[in-house]
C-alpha cells in the first residue's frame, strides 16, 4: 500500500497528465480551422427569391451560394459554369445548347433537369412575370428539352448580352415543386441550402452535403442585417462580424486599416450611381433643366464628402473599369452660374421647389443632402423625403411617382435599361433604341464597345440623369480570413470559396 507521500506523487502526476491533455487538446483546438463565417450587411432584403425582386440584396444572399444559374460570373468578372457545365452558340447567334451537370439537384431531393430551365426560362419571360429583368428573356423564342441533360435556347433575335444574363442572379434556375414558395423557404441547387431566416436580424445557410460539385469550406454562412452604421462598426469591433461587405462608414476606415487584425479591402463595383431623374415630369422634361442639375453638382466634393474619397466619378452610364467606356466627366463641369442661365433659360430664372427622394443607404441619405445643398445654390429648393426600402420599391421604381431620387443601378452592364419604355426614369429616344437594338445584333467586341461610346455620349447629351459617382466596394473583415471577392463583377456575396488560415 503506497505511503502518504506516494499518494500525494501519484496525484500531482495525474493533474500534470491531465493538464497536459488538456492543454494538447486546446491546441489541437485551436489548430483547427474555423468552419462558420458571420457576413454583415446593411440591407435585409424583402424576399429570397432571386427570380423575383429588383433588391440587391437577394442576390447578395442567394448568388452562387443558394441558387444556381447555367453560368456562373465569378470574382474577376468572367463567365464560368453554373448549372450547365458546358454551352455552345449557334453561328448565326440565336440557338443556344446548355449541357447540364448529370448529377445537379435541389435542395429537396428532387432533380434538376431541363425541364427545370425551360419552367425558369417560359416563367421569366410569361407575360405574368415578375421578374425584375424580364427584358433579359424577351429574346427568347422557345425553349426545348431535347432530354434531361440538355436544353436548347432559340432567340427570336441575336442578343450579344443572353450568355452574360443568363448568368444574372435574375436567370436563377428554380423548380415548379418550389417555386411559390421560394419567397421564404428558398430552394436552390447550390452548394449552400437554407435553413432559417429570422426576421430583422439575420439570414442562415448550411452546407449542402448533397452537392455535386465543389464543396465549401464553411459549413454555415450568417448573413447579419445591420443597418446603423456605428452599430457596423461595433459588431466588427467585438467580433461579432468576420466580414463587412459594401461597408459604407468610410470615416472609420483608416482604424480599421491601422489595425493587424483587419483587413480592408476596396474594389469596383457595377453600381453607377445617379441623381435619377424623372423625364416625363415637368420642369425635368426640359433638356436645360436637366443641364442645369448636371452643372450645379460639383461631384468630387460629393465623392469626398460621402465617400471620403473611396470612388471614381462617371459622365454617364458605364463603369470605367469596363472595356469601351467613354469619360464623358468634362462634358458638364461644376458651373453654378452656367446651370442659373440654363434655368433662366428655361423659364425658372428664381428655380423651382422640388422633392427628392432617399432611400436608406448612407450614400444615399448623406448624398443626396449634400446634393440638395449644391442644388439650392443655383435655385432649385428640393425638399428631401427619406423613405425604406419598400416604399422606394413601390412608389418610385414601380409607380414611377417621383421628382427626384439617389441610387446606384449595381446590375453589370446595365445600360439597355434606358430602351426600356416603361423604366421608371420616363426616358424615350428613338436614336437610344436604333442604338441599343444595333448592339444587341452585334457580336463582333470592338464593335460593340463602339455602340456603347454612342450610346454613353447620347445619354450624356441628354443630360437624362445625374450621373455622379461608382459605388465602390469596400469590405472590412477578419485579417485571417480569405477568399472573400474584392471586387463586385456582379450582385453577390459568394461565399463558396471562402476559408479561414
Amino acid at each position: 500500500m503506497p505511503t502518504a507521500k506516494q499518494r500525494l506523487t501519484l496525484a500531482a502526476a495525474a493533474i500534470a497528465t491531465a493538464a497536459l491533455a488538456l492543454a494538447a487538446a486546446s491546441q489541437a483546438a485551436l489548430a483547427q480551422p474555423r468552419t462558420d463565417l458571420v457576413v454583415g450587411m446593411a440591407l435585409e432584403p424583402p424576399h429570397l427569391d432571386p427570380s423575383a425582386g429588383a433588391a440587391g440584396a437577394i442576390k447578395e444572399v442567394t448568388y452562387a451560394n443558394l441558387f444556381e444559374p447555367l453560368l456562373r460570373v465569378d470574382a474577376d468578372g468572367r463567365l464560368v459554369p453554373g448549372l450547365a457545365e458546358r454551352w455552345s452558340v449557334s453561328e448565326d447567334g440565336l440557338t443556344y445548347r446548355f449541357s447540364l451537370r448529370p448529377n445537379a439537384k435541389f435542395h429537396d431531393g428532387t432533380t434538376a433537369d431541363s425541364a427545370d430551365v425551360k419552367f425558369t426560362l417560359d416563367r421569366a419571360r410569361a407575360a405574368e412575370s415578375v421578374n425584375a429583368q424580364k427584358a433579359y428573356f424577351a429574346p427568347i423564342a422557345q425553349v426545348e428539352t431535347p432530354d434531361p441533360q440538355t436544353a436548347v435556347v432559340t432567340l427570336s433575335r441575336p442578343d450579344g448580352l443572353f450568355l452574360f444574363h443568363m448568368a444574372s442572379g435574375d436567370a436563377a434556375i428554380v423548380a415548379p415543386e418550389s417555386a411559390a414558395t421560394n419567397k421564404q423557404k428558398p430552394v436552390g441547387t447550390g452548394p449552400f441550402k437554407f435553413d432559417r431566416w429570422v426576421a430583422g436580424d439575420r439570414v442562415v445557410l448550411v452546407r449542402n452535403p448533397d452537392y455535386d460539385g465543389a464543396k465549401p469550406k464553411i459549413d454555415r454562412v450568417t448573413f447579419r442585417f445591420i443597418s446603423d452604421p456605428a452599430a457596423q462598426v461595433a459588431a466588427l469591433k467585438a467580433g461579432d462580424i468576420d466580414a463587412f461587405t459594401l461597408f459604407s462608414t468610410y470615416e472609420a476606415l483608416p482604424e480599421f486599416r491601422n489595425d493587424p487584425n483587419f483587413t480592408v479591402m476596396v474594389g469596383s463595383t457595377e453600381g453607377e450611381t445617379l441623381l435619377s431623374t424623372n423625364n416625363a415630369r415637368k420642369p425635368f422634361d426640359d433638356v436645360r433643366v436637366r443641364r442645369a442639375m448636371a452643372h450645379a453638382i460639383d461631384r468630387q466634393t460629393l465623392i469626398e464628402g460621402v465617400l471620403y474619397g473611396n470612388g471614381v466619378a462617371i459622365g454617364s452610364h458605364f463603369p470605367p473599369h469596363r472595356e469601351g467606356y467613354v469619360d464623358l466627366t468634362g462634358l458638364y463641369p461644376y458651373d453654378p452660374a452656367r446651370a442659373k442661365a440654363l434655368l433662366a433659360e428655361a423659364g425658372y430664372p428664381n428655380g423651382f421647389d422640388t422633392t427628392l427622394r432617399l432611400p436608406p443607404p448612407p450614400y444615399a441619405r448623406r448624398g443626396g443632402e449634400l446634393v440638395a445643398a449644391m442644388l439650392a445654390e443655383v435655385g432649385i429648393r428640393a425638399k428631401i423625403e427619406p423613405v425604406e426600402w419598400a416604399a422606394w420599391l413601390e412608389k418610385t421604381f414601380k409607380g414611377k411617382d417621383y421628382d427626384l431620387t439617389m441610387i446606384a443601378h449595381t446590375e453589370p452592364l446595365d445600360i439597355d435599361i434606358y430602351a426600356r419604355p416603361d423604366y421608371y426614369f420616363n426616358y424615350r429616344s428613338e436614336r437610344f433604341n436604333a442604338l441599343n437594338d444595333e448592339l444587341n445584333r452585334t457580336q463582333d467586341p470592338a464593335k460593340r464597345n463602339a455602340l456603347y461610346g454612342e450610346e454613353q455620349r447620347l445619354l450624356a447629351e441628354d443630360a437624362v440623369n445625374g450621373f455622379l459617382f461608382m459605388l465602390p466596394s469596400v469590405t472590412v473583415q477578419k485579417a485571417n480570413l480569405s477568399g472573400m471577392w474584392v471586387n463586385r463583377p456582379v450582385q453577390a456575396n459568394d461565399v463558396t470559396g471562402v476559408s479561414w488560415k
